[in-house]
């Protein structure tokens, strides 16, 4: 699944680019095909995606991580849209590394910039730029980023140079928005200013989604306090919050992401939201033991104005060193049923036991 338009860069190394492009074209090519209108779109959305780093040491996987998303690539691709949140950076070489208050709690990620082909191999359409290491790197690492996902016609959203991102397909118009609380992203915790974006977004799109990265970290932080969330002294925000105020501005579909474990979901005014989609695909350099290795591939189904009909979540899991795999114990389902039950229980969702998500209108 491709966007029928794209900005093509020049990345002569990757071979699959060249293709990805070439199958856009012809894509654009069959504009004049009578169209049929679509009554229900389909958005995928997932976690976090860090595909190994070459830095500080070399933890690369083998054959440049073609493996890494392979056995769930007919998911992702069987949706109108699939979103994803780039945990680290684009690069090859050069960048100034970032450095922490705490090194202990300092993480810094490069990805080769060839990795790409996995991105596009998986369909992905938009990636997050917002969130804690996408600076990883400065503004080299961020630039760089940039770059390789245009070349290989991934839209993206959620830095200051960039804070949102809009586009048609199939004659519906759909529009990203992505905040963090952190240096050069889009700014989760000025309400005002995010209110104000989504509210503009709104007004030019059909579907307007919005991607967040907050909450603290961690097996410890799956609940949702429905406060401010610390974490290292950094104010991570109050997602509950936050995601109620991007619907009644005009949002449709929040995916959130930050503390790398899978969070309850929600409905709020016909309208679908992840508080969290935990690690989906982190290749090392990033914890995948317990619940840190059980990740939803949440697929939404809309109408044209982003009225929710239902959800379906795809159970998925990693372990140390490999790459994402459907799990047939569905144990995210559960987790996600659990939670939602404990933290949310006014909510109108309901989740079966293989993962569809309904809700009673209110």
């Amino acid at each position: 699944m491709r966007l029928l338009f794209l900005s093509i860069l020049s990345l002569a190394s990757t071979l699959s680019i060249a293709q990805q492009v070439q199958d856009s074209v012809t894509l654009s090519q069959q504009d004049s095909i009578p169209f049929v209108r679509k009554d229900t779109l389909t958005i995928i959305g997932v976690g976090d995606i860090m595909m190994g780093t070459s830095y500080p040491e070399d933890k690369l996987p083998p054959n440049d991580g073609a493996f890494l998303m392979k056995d769930v690539e007919p998911v992702l691709r069987n949706a109108d849209v699939t979103f994803g949140n780039l945990e680290g950076t684009l690069l090859d070489a050069g960048g100034t590394p970032k450095t922490c208050k705490d090194p202990k709690v300092c993480y810094v990620f490069r990805t080769p910039t060839r990795y790409i082909k996995n991105l596009i191999s998986a369909g992905f359409d938009m990636m997050s730029l917002a969130n804690n290491h996408a600076g990883d790197f400065g503004e080299a690492g961020r630039s760089s980023s940039m770059k390789t996902l245009e070349a290989g016609g991934i839209l993206h959203a959620g830095q200051m140079n960039q804070k949102t991102v809009i586009f048609e397909k199939d004659s519906i118009k759909y529009g990203l928005v992505a905040f963090a609380p952190n240096t050069n992203c889009v700014s989760f915790n000025d309400h005002a200013g995010a209110v104000a974006l989504v509210k503009q977004l709104d007004s030019l799109v059909d579907i307007v989604i919005v991607s967040f990265h907050g909450g603290a970290e961690g097996a410890q932080y799956q609940n949702i306090p429905r406060t401010n969330e610390l974490f290292h002294g950094e104010n991570r925000g109050d997602v509950y919050k936050f995601s109620h105020l991007m619907i009644d501005a005009g949002a449709d579909i929040i995916f959130g992401h930050g503390p790398h474990v899978t969070r309850a979901v929600d409905v709020y005014k016909e309208r679908f939201i992840a508080y969290s989609l935990g690690n989906f695909c982190t290749y090392r350099g990033i914890s995948v033991s317990g619940v840190n290795g059980l990740a939803p591939i949440i697929k939404v189904y809309t109408d044209r104005t982003g009225k929710l009909f239902k959800a379906e979540i795809t159970p998925t899991y990693q372990s140390y060193g490999t790459g994402v795999k459907i799990d047939s114990q569905k144990q995210v389902i559960k987790k996600i049923q659990e939670l939602t039950k404990k933290d949310l229980p006014e909510s109108p969702v309901r989740i079966d036991d293989n993962g569809l998500i309904t809700y009673i209108a209110q």
